[in-house]
């Protein structure tokens, strides 16, 4: 069996290692930075790409995919507090065109380099804003802050190819000894107010307790004079049908030819006899002896004389 030539052996490698550097593929969302003998060249998309074997190289796959870092640094207000940022930045190539790309590709030497040159400049954008601010105003500039940071950078990074897509400030923190005094600022607030509201609500309270005893007393009042009148006029009533009661009697008993006395002698017994039904135990002292009820009918039978018990219209009282 003849010997292959090693010439020919030289050749079908050459072949096979030129066949296969014809050919290159560039993963989706990625695009190809091609150069000949180091000068850019042109851009290769995803998928199976043509080059001249030996000549163009493929000296960088820059991917067009969001990417995201985490950051976190310090800054100092404008009344020398520490203020500790956590944040996430999302990112991007500002598009796939070529110009886009060859900034990508050649602004910076590496992604270290351009992601430290990325973070630093964040850094700054927030310290900037951050020391011309008070502590007290920090936790309520979340939102303006993103939004300088988001002025300062658009512009940066779009002379580096890339685009700034979000910016999220995840946690803002102080310093123990600032987050502590803080946290006595808003208790003594929160006391302050309480103390605000429960004096409002006693004076409400109080308020209305008065207004409700003193409208108890007028309707108290108003209708003791109402119950007042109508005993007057009950009495009076009474008086008037005792007077008229008398009267006829006394009439009948000078038609009978018989002493008015008998009428007072009868009044008195019954008022003896309703003061021990109606007495309820209550002491009440009465001269019942004979001489004390004649003396009593006698200072009865002469204010009837004397005309005591008539009224000025003839009628008895």
């Amino acid at each position: 069996m003849e010997e292959v030539p090693v010439g020919y052996i030289i050749a079908g490698v050459f072949g096979l290692l030129t066949l296969f550097s014809l050919f290159t593929t560039v993963q989706q969302g990625q695009i190809g930075v091609v150069t000949i003998f180091g000068k850019y060249r042109r851009v290769m998309g995803p998928g199976l790409n043509l080059k001249i074997p030996f000549i163009e190289k493929v000296m960088r796959r820059v991917s067009i995919q969001n990417r995201s870092v985490e950051l976190g640094f310090q800054a100092v207000t404008v009344d020398q507090a520490n203020v500790n940022f956590t944040a996430m930045l999302l990112y991007a190539v500002f598009d796939d065109s070529e110009e886009s790309i060859k900034k990508v590709a050649f602004k910076f030497l590496d992604e270290r380099n351009f992601m430290q040159a990325l973070v630093r400049t964040v850094e700054g954008s927030i310290r900037a804003f951050v020391a011309s601010k008070k502590q007290a105003e920090i936790l309520l500039l979340r939102r303006e802050i993103v939004e300088e940071v988001k002025i300062q950078l658009d512009h940066t990074l779009e002379e580096w190819g890339y685009h700034l897509l979000d910016l999220q400030m995840n946690d803002i923190t102080f310093d123990s000894e600032v987050m502590n005094s803080m946290a006595k600022v808003v208790a003594s607030a929160n006391l302050r107010a309480a103390a605000e509201n429960e004096g409002q609500a006693l004076l409400i309270t109080k308020t209305k307790a008065a207004e409700a005893e003193g409208n108890a007393i007028k309707i108290a009042a108003e209708a003791e004079r109402e119950a007042a009148i109508l005993r007057g006029q009950a009495v009076a009533r009474f008086r008037e049908e005792v007077a008229k009661g008398m009267s006829g009697a006394a009439k009948e008993m000078q038609q009978a030819n018989l002493d008015s006395s008998f009428i007072l002698f009868s009044m008195w017994t019954e008022a003896i006899k309703n003061f021990a039904q109606e007495g309820k135990g209550n002491l009440i002292i009465l001269d019942g002896s004979v001489d004390g009820m004649k003396k009593t009918l006698a200072e009865l039978s002469a204010a009837s004389r004397l005309g005591l018990f008539d009224q000025p219209d003839g009628k008895h009282k």
